[in-house]
């Protein structure tokens, strides 16, 4: 069995309630309708912010933040984050107070609600077929720098060429040159040497240590990913894992992402451009949304049993250009895959850590709730994604402000107000995409396709 957080409410109005967490999530605490847990907005509460703090809960880890409350959020009695009395919740918003690590049987208290923290650790570790553990120590050194990926990479490639089983993903291959760096591995051209072919080479390493239940959940979803085959979708080609790193072989794209080319092009892009590449990723995310997954199951990055995957981490650098007899294809790339490797437990505690990606592109239902796998969360991201092509800015307005509370707080500036030269209607159909309260305007990325097709 995983690791469990259990949150039990000692004090306040509902003693006894508890809340259950055993997987990778976050959660926001306060009187807001939308938090989980949600406490009474009634005159008992009235101290208690809407959003009062936020938890970052990774199993058997959990970490808390104020955003700033009128009260302060106090952890075994000492206050960890409180606005001044005399600043407003908009300037108190603009604070960001350090995350404070929670240990088992602390109380976290809000005015008069107490919680404790009752932590349960891994019980019963599961075995893994053909993806046996091994006790190495990878994980990144005091100033956050990864070990050196490559030289394992390098051993891993003599071990393929040899027949070992673990490493069939990687085997025939010869690295060229490194593509790019990541938070949690590193990208490499590879060449197959027999057939002359390019691949991407990933690896990737938890930053904590992986168990057995993790790498399981996370392999599961890569079986996922690897079942897709579509033209705008990059290919997952095999996979692997040994020694605490997990490596992947996929299609290698030659055209660099789209943030490279919003750089080449000035900081922005042209409507032609950036509507072009857009229809490319919807129908991508179109089909993927709805295409038959043999081993898809609910909370896993599916939304039915058997049908769909949501990739969840749609963004600009997750965006790929193609370049085959001249063909210029667009390919969405990562698909699901760094969402899941979070998911899994294998990142730590990214959100509010200093791994934490941009919450540019991230919906309020995505915070609110971390797990949240419905396809038009994707569908908002690529209005988001069409929104900082044109515009070369977010959405929602960050500046000096805690960036997940603006993610709850802040909503989406019509596109107009950026850059009035746009088109009108193009800038209405981009609006009503980033609708998001109560619900996200375009359901599936057909939709949003067809809204785009009618403008053109």
């Amino acid at each position: 069995m995983p690791a469990k957080v259990t949150l039990t409410i000692t004090q306040g109005k509902s003693p006894g309630r508890q809340y259950t967490f055993d997987s990778r999530t976050t959660c926001i605490i306060g009187r807001s309708k939308d938090c989980n847990p949600q406490l009474p907005d009634d005159e008992d509460h009235r101290t208690i912010s809407r959003y009062h703090c936020l938890l970052d809960i990774n199993p058997p880890a959990i970490r808390v933040r104020d955003f700033g409350s009128k009260n302060g959020t106090y952890v075994n009695g000492e206050k960890i984050g409180q606005r001044q009395e005399h600043q407003t919740p908009e300037e108190g918003a603009k604070l960001q107070f350090p995350e404070y690590d929670l240990q088992n049987g602390d109380e976290i208290k809000l005015s008069n609600t107490v919680f404790v923290v009752n932590i349960t650790p891994e019980l019963n570790s599961l075995h893994i077929p053909n993806f046996p553990l091994k006790p190495v120590n990878l994980n990144q050194d005091q100033n956050g720098q990864l070990p050196n990926l490559l030289e394992y990479i390098k051993r891993f490639l003599g071990l393929a060429e040899r027949g070992e089983q673990n490493f069939i993903a990687i085997r025939g291959y010869h690295i060229i040159q490194l593509l790019g760096k990541g938070a949690f591995g590193e990208v490499y051209l590879a060449q197959h040497n027999q057939t002359g072919n390019f691949a991407a080479l990933k690896v990737m390493l938890p930053a904590v240590a992986a168990n057995d239940w993790a790498v399981k959940m996370f392999i599961r979803e890569t079986e996922n990913t690897k079942a897709l085959r579509h033209e705008n979708v990059v290919e997952l080609i095999n996979y692997g894992y040994s020694e605490n790193i997990f490596f992947f072989t996929m299609e290698y794209c030659n055209g660099g992402t789209i943030d490279d080319l919003i750089e080449q092009q000035g900081g922005r892009l042209s409507i032609d451009i950036a509507v072009r590449i857009i229809l490319q990723v919807l129908t991508g995310l179109d089909y993927a949304h709805n295409a038959e997954i043999p081993n898809v199951k609910l909370g896993s990055g599916g939304f039915g049993k058997g049908r769909g995957l949501v990739h969840r981490d749609l963004k600009p650098s997750n965006i790929f250009l193609s370049n085959v007899n001249d063909k210029l294809t667009v390919k969405i790339g990562d698909y699901g895959l760094a969402k899941a490797f979070d998911l899994a437990g294998l990142s730590g505690q990214t959100l509010t850590g200093t791994k934490g990606g941009s919450p540019g592109f991230m919906c309020r239902q995505q915070l609110l709730n971390y797990k949240y796998v419905q396809p038009e969360v994707d569908v908002w991201a690529a209005a988001v994604c069409l929104y900082f092509m044109l515009t070369g800015t977010y959405p929602r307005n960050f500046t000096n402000s805690d960036p997940f509370l603006a993610v709850l707080q802040n909503d989406p500036v019509p596109i107009r107000q950026r850059d009035g030269s746009l088109p009108k209607p193009l800038a209405e159909v981009i609006d009503l995409a980033l609708v998001e309260k109560p619900e996200i305007y375009f359901k599936s990325a057909n939709e949003f396709k067809q809204a785009l097709l009618n403008l053109f």
